[in-house]
């Protein structure tokens, strides 16, 4: 979400005539495409198989933690953006401010998700 905001911001496009939704696409598959890779660094040296396997259980362990994480923070932003305040820019101290508080909310809806992988044994416990 760091370095989507930016992009969107020097580079911005609607999805469905909105701006908000255009930065939020760039976001989510920025961070899919960023917490697969972590995911595939992390169980790669553990795994017999190797190559698309290894991507593909990649995709699976963060593709619904990922989601959940998501769906917290834009639950957030969405009352803050189109409730409270409008469009913030990443280059206000509001804008960080409301994302801090988007993180504990899609922490909050990540943490039954994560907990649920865990227990199936298709996300590793720490």
């Amino acid at each position: 979400d760091l370095i989507g905001s930016w992009i969107f911001f020097f580079f911005p496009f609607s999805v469905y005539q909105s701006l908000t939704f255009g930065e939020w696409t760039l976001e989510y598959i920025l961070a899919l495409i960023t917490g697969v890779t972590f995911q595939y660094a992390a169980i790669s040296p553990m795994m017999k198989e190797k190559g698309i396997k290894v991507w593909l259980t990649a995709l699976k362990i963060d593709f619904l933690s990922l989601t959940s994480w998501q769906i917290g923070m834009y639950g957030w932003m969405a009352i803050v953006i189109f409730g409270f305040l409008g469009r913030l820019s990443p280059t206000t101290p509001e804008f960080w401010f409301m994302m801090q508080i988007a993180m504990c909310c899609g922490f909050l809806t990540a943490y039954p998700v994560n907990w649920w992988l865990v227990k199936k044994g298709i996300k590793m416990g720490m």
